[in-house]
Formats: C-alpha cells, sequence, structure tokens
C-alpha cells in the first residue's frame, strides 16, 4: 500500500522544557502509517535552514519517500508549545517558509500514483485535491475541530474519508453532521472524541469505536493523527469499519504514552 502525505511539516518547540521535535500533520500521520507497514511520500516544503536540515534527516531516517519535500530559501514553519499536564498547549506559530508553499504539477501527477493520498486543513494542498480526485485516486482529509470551517465545505467533492475532532461525544449534532457528509458523497465520515471514543458513519450506518486505555499518558500531542493512520491502514488493508476505528484507537493510545508524536 503506498500512501501520499501531501501538505504541512513544521517543528513542535518547547523551549520551557528545553525539547523539540519534527511534526506537521500530514508528517505524523505518514511517519504512524510507515511504522504500521505503507509505503510513505511526503510532499511539501521545508525550510534552508538547520531545523530544515533536521526534517529532512529525520523523515529519511524514518523511511519516508522524501524525493518530492522541496527546499525553500528561508526558515522551516516553528509552532512554540507547553504542556498542562499532560495535555499540549499551542502558542505562536511562525509559518516560515509554508506561507509560499505550492504544490505544481508534478507534485499531482506523483501524488496520483498512490494508492490513497492524505492532507488536513492546515497542509494548504486544497487546490490540489480536485486534480487528485478526478484521477480517481481517494482523497483523506483531517480538518481538526473546525467543523464550521469553509473547507469542510469547498473540499467536500473530493473527499472520500473525512476525519473530525468534536468535544462533546456522540450527539444529535454530530450524528447529523457526519451522514450529512455522506448522503452527498463521501465514503466514511468519522468523528473523534477524545476519551469518549469515536464514531463512523457509512452508507451502512454508524459504527462506534471504543478507546483503548493508556497505562499512562505523557503528551496527547499527535492522537489525532496517529489515530487517523491507524484507521487509514484498516481501509487500506480491506478492514471493516469497527476494525478500522479499533486500529485507530490502538495507534493513539500508544502514541500518548510517549512525549513525541509516534513512537520509537
Amino acid at each position: 500500500m503506498k500512501v501520499a502525505e501531501i501538505g504541512d511539516n513544521c517543528i513542535d518547540l518547547y523551549e520551557r522544557l528545553d525539547r523539540k521535535y519534527t511534526t506537521g500533520n500530514v508528517v505524523d500521520t505518514g511517519v504512524n502509517l510507515k511504522k504500521l507497514g505503507a509505503e510513505v511520500s511526503i510532499i511539501s516544503t521545508t525550510g534552508s535552514d538547520e531545523n530544515g536540515k533536521w526534517m529532512i534527516e529525520s523523515l529519511r531516517s524514518e523511511g519516508l519517500d522524501i524525493s518530492h519535500l522541496k527546499v525553500a530559501e528561508g526558515p522551516t514553519a516553528v509552532t512554540y508549545m507547553d504542556m498542562i499536564g499532560n495535555d499540549r498547549v499551542h502558542g505562536d506559530y511562525v509559518e516560515g517558509v509554508l506561507a509560499d508553499m505550492v504544490f505544481d504539477e508534478e507534485d499531482i501527477r506523483f501524488a496520483c500514483t498512490h494508492d490513497l493520498v492524505h492532507s488536513a486543513l492546515w497542509g494548504m494542498a486544497e487546490k490540489a485535491l480536485p486534480k487528485i480526485a478526478a484521477s480517481g485516486t481517494p482523497v483523506a482529509f483531517d480538518y481538526a475541530d473546525r467543523l464550521d470551517h469553509p473547507l469542510v465545505e469547498e473540499t467536500l467533492p473530493y473527499v472520500s474519508y473525512g476525519f473530525y475532532s468534536y468535544h462533546h461525544g456522540r450527539d444529535a449534532f454530530i450524528e447529523e453532521f457526519l451522514k450529512d457528509k455522506v448522503d452527498r458523497g463521501m465514503k466514511i465520515a468519522v468523528a473523534t472524541f477524545g476519551e469518549e471514543g469515536s464514531l463512523a458513519y457509512d452508507k451502512d450506518g454508524f459504527h462506534e469505536g471504543k478507546i483503548v486505555p493508556a497505562k499512562e499518558v505523557v503528551n496527547t500531542v499527535g492522537a489525532g493523527d496517529s489515530f487517523i493512520a491507524g484507521f487509514l491502514y484498516g481501509i487500506l488493508s480491506g478492514w471493516s469499519v469497527e476494525e478500522c476505528l479499533q486500529k485507530g484507537a490502538e495507534v493513539a493510545s500508544a502514541v500518548v504514552q510517549v512525549f513525541e508524536p509516534w513512537v520509537s
């Protein structure tokens, strides 16, 4: 199975803790998919600074295809982070070279050679999705908790697997929200509820997912991306929706038990 991850990459910097790591929505999802056994390519742009060199080496060492990871003159994107207990807190974001990132025809052609393309809300790849979807390559998209973001509607015609983070558990609103997306063309719409599990909807109806309890929660960063990786691995393996939800929960449980967004 071959997955193309098209979108953002950045450095999460915990200045108070003197810690940092390479990350980004598509980076985290991609590395977790690679660790599950998929072949993964990263399509993005990083900076020409030391952080960019670290990004390239980090992804190369994880075995990802970085043939379409471009280097632009300037700083790599950085998110300043902190911790409250075991939960992460997002601070300032310095966009760096991502401010001018574009995906050209070669990037799109390359993405379409994969079995699945995944992107995310801040990945700046929405303009590439129509051509990717038109090629017959299924698209997965992470909308985070921005259920009212304009891209929810704008990208709907091109997305097969949509992921949404929802903070209120299963209720009538999220049920109707997921059903609406599938009724209008999506194959599977998935909502994650943190400690309350997950819910998916497809043509056969609703499917509930349970959490896999973690022995110790160290850092919740990467939980959503790792869940998506597990779910998509199941999809590419031909599993049932319930099995996909379970795999997502298993991967997320492992990730929240380490500080970084994937298990070494």
